[in-house]
């Protein structure tokens, strides 16, 4: 039972015999739970967005390996690991920017090669989806405790994009520190970036904060400047879908430029991501892959097209915000503030 303020929804499930996901593109007008029995369904529900943010993806890609190795396991349980490469590189390319997609199917794959021969391995990488799904729960209330702790009480902060129970396994990253900050009364009240062109932010964080009661007032993008100007937030807080070696972190478009205005104003920024978000393999950010999607989304809204007829469109679905803009990233394991390669190899580390 979730005994947590604050904190009612639950957007990835496993019903003991398969993957249930929140819809999240029926989001806020219907609540619709879609059941999945194979791994490509589930790569299909990641690459159209039933499911996204980084640590969701992740812990929907590991339940999504169970369902590969149960369906494997039941054709050729002689060769189970090689029936299961097919669903494995179909995973792999649904969504490229979010690194938890790849950290969780390397992970899982390494609990493959390391079961025996002969037996069903479904149990165990069950075993194993559950503790990623709930380390990752469990990791988003520490960051949420670690975040909180920077905040001084009385004025309001700013998101961007949906970083909350929705993104994640539960709980959140930015918005599990804004959780947190609310039920210790540091903030009175948060501010949300509509963030075109999905409307993550109106359709899905300002739905998850009126569900656990926290008042939110939404806003669009070209408005963020005229709030801080304003002084009516002291921190903007964001997720990440790839923090690079030197701190460099990509995020939802849109997030880079809040990080500039946060910068002029004064403004502190910080950003929330649990360690499985960063790719120490990036030396910075112009090394992390930025997915672009279809010209479709900006060009039209619920799908009615509202750009004129041949107009073209650009439309990147993150960019990088880069280490010398943010104040700290927040993880499980620790805080780093004004983070460098040092900074982040020590994190990283343990030391």
């Amino acid at each position: 039972m979730n005994t947590h303020a604050h904190d009612s929804i639950r957007a990835v499930q496993w019903t003991g015999t398969h993957l249930r996901l929140l819809d999240q593109r029926r989001l806020p007008h219907e609540s619709v739970y879609l059941d999945m029995d194979t791994a490509p369904e589930a790569a299909v529900a990641i690459r159209d967005m039933v499911v996204r943010g980084a640590p969701a993806i992740g812990v929907t890609a590991a339940y999504a390996v169970v369902l590969s190795a149960r369906q494997a396991w039941s054709r050729d349980p002689s060769h189970w690991r090689d029936a299961m490469q097919a669903d494995l590189d179909t995973l792999a390319a649904s969504r490229p920017t979010a690194v938890n997609l790849f950290w969780a199917l390397a992970h899982m794959r390494r609990l493959m090669d390391r079961l025996p021969d002969g037996v069903d391995p479904t149990g165990e990488l069950l075993l194993e989806a559950e503790r990623i799904h709930h380390d990752d729960i469990e990791g988003n209330r520490r960051m949420g405790e670690l975040g909180a702790a920077l905040i001084d009480p009385g004025r309001a902060v700013l998101t961007h994009c949906n970083t909350g129970s929705l993104a994640t396994g539960g709980y959140g990253t930015a918005l599990g520190v804004i959780r947190s900050a609310y039920a210790k009364g540091l903030i009175p009240h948060v501010f949300a970036d509509e963030t075109r062109p999905w409307l993550q932010g109106a359709r899905l964080t300002a739905w998850e904060l009126v569900q656990d009661g926290i008042p939110v007032s939404l806003l669009c993008e070209g408005a963020a400047a005229s709030l801080m100007r304003e002084d009516r937030v002291s921190w903007v807080i964001v997720g990440a879908d790839r923090i690079a070696a030197n701190g460099d972190a990509a995020n939802k478009i849109g997030t880079y430029g809040l990080a500039v205005l946060a910068r002029h104003h004064g403004v502190r920024f910080m950003v929330v991501a649990p360690t499985t978000t960063i790719d120490m393999e990036a030396a910075d950010g112009s090394a992390i892959p930025i997915e672009q999607r279809g010209a479709e989304e900006v060009l039209e809204l619920a799908g009615k097209r509202v750009a004129a007829d041949g107009a073209g469109a650009w439309n990147p679905a993150f960019d990088v915000t880069p280490a010398g803009l943010i104040d700290a990233i927040v993880t499980e394991r620790g805080v780093v503030e004004q983070p460098d390669r040092e900074k982040m190899l020590a994190l990283m580390s343990g030391r």
